[in-house]
């Protein structure tokens, strides 16, 4: 193939780079922010999910024996509690869990029962970072985390990343859902940081314009060779 052939071929893809975005009807800004909420906006652990292992206090309004200041959710993601039984935590944040055992409880044995979960320790959690970062990988987080704090662990952008599009995918009551942040806004101090939570998968933009004008001139020296044949 000549070198002219290859060089428009690269243009090609320029033409072709700024048409397409895999974030296409994805949430964003406000809306990004209403499925995805920063963590001062949400209160901490009332977005917490509990995973596996994590060591949870529930306490009951007025009844000592069923007040608990250590109980451990097993591999397989449930704990046994008194009178209730088996009940799956993982998944769940607390307040969630409280509803549930307030409803267990309530259906047969106290009447209007208060139930307060708390996350006494968290297990390790994982976090996926890929795309346009330095080191894409499987990252460990205790509880939760930060947008930038989790792009930090992957050390940061490549130079081919795009800043302003960085999606974040997360499980939410068994259904998938995606949402677009500003990355540079938010480094900025003009947006609020989305907390990350075990499980997510962060996904940094990738500019095919950019990365196709690096690539071909890195290729040049070996282009100019073909085309003396």
């Amino acid at each position: 193939m000549s070198y002219l052939v290859r060089l428009t071929c690269v243009a090609a893809l320029f033409s072709l780079g700024g048409c397409f975005s895999p974030s296409a009807g994805l949430p964003k800004d406000e809306a990004a922010y209403a499925v995805m909420p920063p963590a001062e906006a949400g209160g901490g652990m009332n977005l917490y999910r509990i995973g596996v292992l994590d060591s949870l206090s529930i306490r009951v309004f007025q009844e000592p024996e069923l007040s608990f200041e250590t109980v451990s959710v097993d591999a397989s993601g449930f704990i046994n509690f008194p009178l209730v039984g088996q009940i799956e935590a993982v998944g769940k944040t607390p307040q969630q869990l409280s509803d549930e055992l307030e409803a267990g409880l309530g259906s047969r044995f106290i009447r209007d029962p208060q139930v307060v979960v708390g996350v006494v320790e968290s297990a390790a959690q994982r976090v996926t970072v890929t795309g346009s970062v330095v080191e894409p990988g499987v990252y460990e987080i205790a509880g939760a985390s930060s947008l930038v704090e989790s792009i930090a662990r992957a050390k940061g952008l490549t130079d081919r990343a795009v800043d302003d599009e960085v999606l974040i995918f997360r499980e939410i009551d068994g259904e998938r859902y995606g949402a677009v942040f500003n990355l540079r806004h938010i480094q900025e101090g003009r947006a609020p940081d989305p907390q990350i939570l075990g499980g997510d998968r962060i996904v940094v933009g990738y500019s095919t314009v950019r990365g196709a004008y690096q690539d071909f001139l890195r290729a040049a020296p070996i282009l100019n060779v073909f085309s003396r044949f």
